[in-house]
């Protein structure tokens, strides 16, 4: 364990630490975006705020299954398909620009980094912006298949609904067996989120090059994530194997409680802003 102290730190305190640290390995979570407007998961306690999102199994199961999923999605899209960064992804992208950040690794979906400016971005849970197929792996924007899910199923489009995480929205009291749901006009198969869901693997290639990174930084800063997610968790427990220093900036608590040298409890965008 690698901690000096959990107290409550200030921006002051996280700014000497950013200053002290000339290769900064960087993870982030949904709560540097929710100033963007794209909700989280989860509330300051760790706990879901709402279901558990879809599981690769479930996706899988059926077409009941895929048709919830891409009606909600259909709905979702309108949102997060137009979101943009806010200052604190600006914040990140500047200290990249300045050599200060040695990997950029983001467990969230909505590609902000890198429409920030960001550019040594590993998307460790892949791109919601893009769409592959389950059996040939031919990837399409999903602007596309926004179109040709609207163009299929004309009737939903004017439905309202409560936004959700990554693109998803809450659409209560309707029939989803009425929803059609485009198949690949490569080969006919599956057509699923080019993104990691609950019960699916990482790609093997995203993690070494994360590993590779972690290997070569001088001190870890995790914004916006509770780190119940081990894809995410184990980056933190390295570091802390590593002997790495480690900061948060995080309102909630976080897994890794225990191993945090220095704690900011602030929201994300205000700790980040004299940075940007």
């Amino acid at each position: 364990m690698n901690a000096t102290h959990t107290a409550p730190a200030s921006a002051d305190d996280l700014r000497n630490f950013v200053d002290s640290h000339a290769r900064l390995f960087v993870l982030t979570g949904a709560g540097i975006s929710t100033d963007s407007g794209i909700p989280d998961y989860r509330d300051g306690q760790g706990e879901w705020k709402r279901s558990p999102p879809m599981t690769l199994q479930l996706f899988m199961s059926g077409e009941p299954a895929r048709a919830r999923y891409w009606a909600r999605g259909m709905i979702g899209w309108r949102h997060f398909g137009s979101v943009k960064p806010n200052v604190a992804h600006h914040a990140l992208a500047n200290l990249e620009a300045q050599g200060r950040i040695e990997l950029l690794l983001t467990q969230n979906v909505d590609g902000l980094h890198e429409a920030a400016g960001s550019v040594n971005v590993v998307d460790l849970h892949g791109r919601m912006d893009r769409v592959r197929c389950m059996q040939c792996g031919d990837i399409t924007r999903r602007d596309v298949m926004q179109r040709r899910l609207e163009e299929a199923n004309p009737d939903w489009i004017g439905l309202g609904a409560t936004i959700a995480p990554d693109g998803d929205a809450d659409l209560d009291g309707v029939d989803f067996h009425r929803f059609t749901v485009p198949a690949c006009t490569v080969c006919g198969g599956i057509l699923k989120p080019d993104v990691v869901f609950f019960g699916e693997n990482v790609p093997r290639a995203r993690v070494d090059t994360a590993w590779a990174h972690l290997g070569r930084a001088d001190a870890m800063l995790v914004v916006g994530s509770s780190l119940m997610v081990y894809s995410g968790y184990r980056f933190v427990l390295e570091a802390s194997r590593k002997g790495l220093p480690i900061a948060s900036v995080n309102l909630g608590v976080t897994r890794a409680d225990a191993l945090i040298a220095l704690r900011v409890p602030m929201p994300v965008a205000e700790a980040l802003q004299s940075f940007a």
